[in-house]
């Protein structure tokens, strides 16, 4: 380790501060490691608070719209269909989240997995260039993973399932009479006709709206379940946001 050489403070012709001084000996790199450790599992755990209130949020908006929607028949079914709305919504602000969080989770474990790993349980063959990608890293921070990845994992994790019970609902509320106090009669010769018409949603009408949640639905499971590679943190244990 070395010293940056800079202008003393208050030199003749000095226009800035002097250079900060680079850690000198082992005990002041430590000092470092120890101290920047700490201040990317802050940051981290900042974004994953984050991540965890917009699950949160998702979580009481299909609460209620269930409540609102399954507990009168003159509720509208396109309330669930504006539940889908929302939770997608939360979905895309929550996948943006998860990729600041993946950048500091990724140098804290870069740490933990190369050097203080290395600290208690030495392998000689473990030796990584991990410094110098963190220290590009810290010049120019990228984000390690797409939004598109991001939402997938999202949706593994937590969202597909709150959709599945968003469908689940909708599916009650369309095939229900009951809960469908405005729904014209469906003729028994013709019952999918019938129940198509009352899946209209204002102008939009029924073979619309259901060719539009049925092909939402099987992009949502195409997203959640597609194929995938292992890679970053994921291809290291089985401990994972």
């Amino acid at each position: 380790m070395h010293t940056v050489q800079g202008k003393q403070p208050g030199g003749e012709g000095s226009g800035r501060p002097r250079d900060l001084p680079l850690p000198a000996t082992p005990g002041e790199t430590i000092t470092v490691l120890a101290h920047f450790h700490r201040a990317e599992i802050a940051r981290m755990t900042g974004w994953r608070d984050r991540i965890d209130l917009t699950s949160n949020w998702a979580i009481t908006v299909v609460a209620g719209m269930l409540s609102v929607s399954l507990s009168t028949p003159a509720a509208h079914h396109g309330v669930l269909l504006f539940a889908m709305v929302l939770v997608m919504l939360l979905l895309t602000i929550e996948a943006r989240r998860y990729r600041f969080f993946d950048v500091y989770r990724a140098r804290v474990r870069a740490l933990e997995r190369n050097y203080y790993a290395q600290v208690f349980a030495p392998r000689p063959g473990d030796v990584e260039d991990w410094t110098e990608r963190l220290g590009a890293d810290l010049r120019a921070p990228r984000f390690l993973i797409s939004r598109r990845t991001a939402m997938s994992r999202r949706l593994r994790r937590n969202y597909f399932w709150m959709f599945l019970v968003l469908l689940a609902a909708w599916i009650l509320k369309v095939s229900s009479a009951w809960l469908l106090q405005d729904a014209a009669p469906v003729d028994p010769a013709k019952p999918m006709r019938g129940a198509i018409q009352n899946l209209a949603l204002g102008p939009v009408p029924g073979w619309a709206v259901l060719i539009a949640v049925g092909a939402f639905y099987c992009w949502l499971t195409y997203a959640t379940f597609r194929p995938r590679k292992k890679s970053g943190e994921l291809a290291h244990g089985d401990v994972h946001v």
